[in-house]
């Protein structure tokens, strides 16, 4: 088992206030973060990557995400793009991890709901600990 923590990126503002926890808490484990973004080439329902999306567009939103997250400690992070459905990927990229972290709500869904759709699966789902990052007030 790794001691990576591993973070889902969506490129909303909760992913981002999931990342920098995430990054926090690496820092006072003394592990990394893996910052996955689930892509497809035909485009996710609520993503900015739309129908052609390939692994290079991934990657470069991944990047960009990291950057406007966390600035500096970037070099804490690794860019994982991954073509899959959102809760799939994530929790594939769990399967070696001690910890995965989510924002509470992403870019898709229904206004008033506590968790979105992806958190509440993964939460569900994942086998080992999951953090769910409330966007602060």
């Amino acid at each position: 088992m790794s001691t990576d923590i591993v973070v889902g990126i969506d490129g909303s503002e909760d992913a981002a206030v999931a990342l920098r926890w995430a990054v926090e808490e690496a820092a006072i484990r003394g592990c990394r973060v893996r910052a996955v973004l689930c892509w497809s080439y035909l485009g996710l329902t609520g993503s900015e990557l739309g129908v052609g999306t390939t692994e290079d567009d991934a990657r470069a939103a991944l990047e960009r995400s990291i950057e406007d997250a966390v600035g500096e400690q970037a070099s804490l992070v690794d860019a994982v793009p991954v073509n899959d459905l959102p809760v799939s990927g994530l929790l594939d990229q769990t399967r070696d991890a001690a910890l995965v972290v989510v924002g509470s709500r992403g870019r898709g869904g229904v206004k008033g709901l506590v968790l979105g759709s992806v958190s509440r699966t993964v939460v569900e789902r994942s086998t080992v600990p999951v953090v769910v990052v409330p966007r602060p007030h």
